[in-house]
């Protein structure tokens, strides 16, 4: 959906869709709630909405942790507005439609779960999902019964799961279930959606034998892990598989188009649609499953260590093989893409950075921290060599080197007795250990018998103690904090530069390999889509980085705590008036604390008050501990002043901009990275829509802020003068 708004600055709203509440959705935002969120944006004079990612995650609560690229989330369709329930059969001109009893049943089964649901004051993710997909398989079984019967080509027997476990499958697609025939019109309808997207039978025939495999990742079923597409179409054509999986794709149909009118319909309003676009997958997903080839498995992408991680982030995703997919010509992508731009204006690229370059670790690490870019100019053998370090040297510096007396004193004597016996080897007669070869990484570790919790603990810390990580044989990089090595301090001065000039002319030599790969596959993904897109560049960002987004033309991201000049003496705020016209504004994402959570437990709040008087030229009064209502417009005030393209608030920071809001700004929070607890992603908004569209005050206080902006992009300069 090509982006309309042209060089205007806007204003907008960014919130996942499971937050919306409004008096149609049950215990979570439906698609066709978007129209509600568009008029009240509207009403305030805001020009966009930008939602988190709405792929089907299955029972995952993060909408990062998809089971399809594709494949919007079930738990979003509003069944009350599907189509076989809003007639009766006897008009000609129903499609799909049923008898006017089963009709009125399901309406009325609809309204309960909503009213079962609609007041929880958390995402009941797990429970509405199980509700909702019951009650979308009786309205299946109903459609099947009005199909007339058809052949089937059926399944080799040794390619069919066993009998026990197709008895085992809950609801639709149990064996032994003819299938048995809908109307012609939905039969003809559902056909052709699904020919114009290859990717439906691979998702259908993925979540379909994920669950006769009662939700076991695909590497541990007995059939079926390495699908060909020949599998595929079999399971297609066998009569005990057909209606499971057409069941399966008629969700995705009916889920796209409610999504595509709400997205034409806010298109409508002027309001753009922005989705947002993961770039990695669940290992566990159709297309790790069925695309095998587009991916490295083995090599699992994550993050670097930061002030906030430590340990760096492992996010438990394949990394892709670029280079089989540009063999492709980028099908995968160009497919997603425009999948996309049936819904979307413009879409948020996540995590840009791994376009350029991603971080890497072997899924043997748990952690973060010992990991590489890819892709990178490595060091080598032979110039360790040529710089003066011999092997063992090497060995010194790579492989972690295991005092007994360290050992003895973080577990005692009998731990380390055990210790040694289930990891480690010695040195000759020293008393120093290695870790034995079939040590690969910290899962390893994790996963030996009979350690003492210390002792793992010292193991797992030893583990990653090294200056140098050769990854594979004869290639090398510097660890994250190479400097706090227990070996570096062992070094020479003369072997400390040479190591360090050595890294240094990699890291730099990098940054053009960086830019180059940003450049072509950004590119790419530019070229593929009428949508605008719009880059998440947090995190440690090569130089290259702002460079190539600036050159295609891809707004980037300003967060108001973490845009500040890093490299200068006390580490200075940056004005919102100086950030870049192509970029988006924000004061808080959905992987950080809210506005008011951060204003009391993180903030520096005296050098961020400043800047808010600075920014808005006049008196807002002392510094405060905690953040009003009026202390909170002010702050989105500041932000509404920013020379950027867009300005987008969290809806919950828009909440507490009102007269009524949670007392704890702690349960605003969406997610904390790297943590797994109830309380992520669960967050649901405190206020309905129509509360918030009620709400006199807030109103003006919203129109303000969008009267603040720059009209159009030949207003840069005023916004950043005021």
């Amino acid at each position: 959906m090509r982006f309309s708004h042209g060089g205007r600055f806007l204003s907008g709203l960014a919130l996942p869709l499971s937050a919306l509440r409004t008096e149609q959705s049950p215990g979570c935002g439906e698609y066709p709630d978007l129209r509600s969120i568009g008029a009240l944006a509207t009403s305030w004079n805001f020009d966009l909405i930008q939602l988190l990612p709405v792929n089907d995650s299955g029972t995952q609560t993060s909408p990062y942790s998809a089971l399809s690229a594709f494949a919007l989330h079930p738990l979003y369709l509003r069944i009350a507005d599907l189509p076989e329930l809003a007639l009766a059969s006897h008009d000609p001109v129903a499609r799909g439609s049923l008898p006017s009893s089963l009709v009125a049943g399901f309406r009325a089964k609809a309204e309960a779960l909503r009213d079962r649901h609609r007041g929880a004051g958390r995402v009941p993710h797990e429970a509405l999902l199980s509700d909702k997909l019951e009650l979308l398989e009786r309205i299946w079984d109903a459609l099947e019964k009005e199909r007339k019967p058809a052949s089937r080509k059926a399944v080799p027997a040794s390619k069919k799961p066993s009998a026990a476990a197709a008895t085992g499958a809950a609801g639709v697609g149990a064996a032994g279930v003819a299938a048995t025939s809908t109307l012609e019109s939905l039969d003809a309808e559902l056909e052709s959606w699904i020919g114009a997207r290859p990717w439906v039978r691979a998702y259908a025939a993925f979540v379909e034998l994920k669950r006769r495999n009662e939700g076991r990742p695909w590497w541990e079923w007995s059939l079926y892990r390495d699908p060909t597409a020949e599998d595929i179409a079999d399971l297609w054509a066998d009569a005990e598989f057909s209606s499971s999986l057409r069941f399966w794709a008629w969700l995705q149909l009916r889920a796209s188009r409610q999504l595509a009118a709400a997205g034409e319909e806010l298109a409508r309003m002027g309001v753009a649609l922005m989705g947002d676009i993961p770039i990695l997958m669940n290992a566990d997903s159709a297309e790790v499953w069925a695309r095998r080839s587009v991916f490295r498995l083995g090599l699992i992408a994550g993050a670097p260590p930061d002030m906030y991680s430590y340990l760096g982030q492992n996010w438990g995703f394949p990394i892709y093989d670029w280079e089989a997919i540009a063999a492709e010509g980028y099908s995968f992508w160009k497919e997603r893409l425009i999948e996309a731009d049936a819904y979307y204006s413009c879409y948020r690229i996540d995590h840009v950075l791994g376009f350029f370059r991603i971080w890497s670790l072997s899924d043997r690490e748990r952690s973060g921290y010992l990991g590489r870019f890819v892709p990178d100019h490595y060091i080598s053998r032979d110039e360790l060599a040529r710089s003066g370090f011999t092997s063992e040297r090497l060995r010194w510096l790579s492989q972690p080197h295991i005092r007994e007396s360290a050992l003895h004193a973080a577990a005692g004597e009998a731990a380390a007795r055990a210790a040694v016996h289930a990891a480690l080897d010695r040195i000759g007669n020293e008393p120093l250990f290695l870790f034995r070869p079939g040590i690969r990484g910290e899962r390893d570790i994790e996963a030996l018998p009979g350690l003492s919790p210390a002792a793992r603990e010292f193991l797992l810390v030893a583990w990653r103690d090294r200056a140098l990580f050769e990854f594979e044989d004869g290639s090398f990089v510097a660890t994250w904090r190479f400097k706090e090595a227990s070996c570096w301090p062992t070094l020479s001065d003369g072997e400390r530069a040479s190591l360090e000039s050595l890294i240094g002319a990699k890291a730099r030599s990098s940054e053009e390999l960086w830019a180059q790969t940003g450049r072509r596959l950004l590119g790419t993904l530019k070229d593929s889509a009428s949508m605008l897109p719009c880059a998440e560049d947090l995190g440690a960002v090569p130089d290259c980085v702002p460079k190539v987004l600036g050159e295609l033309g891809i707004l980037g991201l300003r967060v108001l705590r973490w845009t500040r000049l890093w490299d200068q003496p006390g580490q200075p705020y940056v004005s919102p008036a100086h950030y870049p016209e192509l970029s988006v504004a924000c004061p808080s994402v959905h992987d950080s604390s809210s506005l008011r959570d951060w204003w009391e437990s993180e903030a520096e709040r005296d050098r961020v008050w400043s800047l808010a008087a600075e920014v808005l030229r006049r008196d807002i009064g002392p510094c405060p501990a905690s953040l009003d209502a009026d202390q909170v417009a002010t702050m989105l005030e500041m932000l509404s002043r920013s020379a950027s393209r867009f300005v987008v608030f969290p809806i919950q920071d828009v909440i507490a901009a009102g007269g009524t809001r949670p007392a704890d700004p702690h349960t605003e929070r969406i997610n904390v990275p790297g943590t797994t607890n109830e309380g992520n992603w669960g967050y649901r908004m405190s206020r309905s829509v129509e509360e918030l569209t009620a709400d006199a005050e807030l109103a003006r206080r919203m129109r303000a802020l969008a009267a603040s902006r720059p009209s159009s992009a030949g207003a840069k300069d005023a916004g950043r003068q005021r």
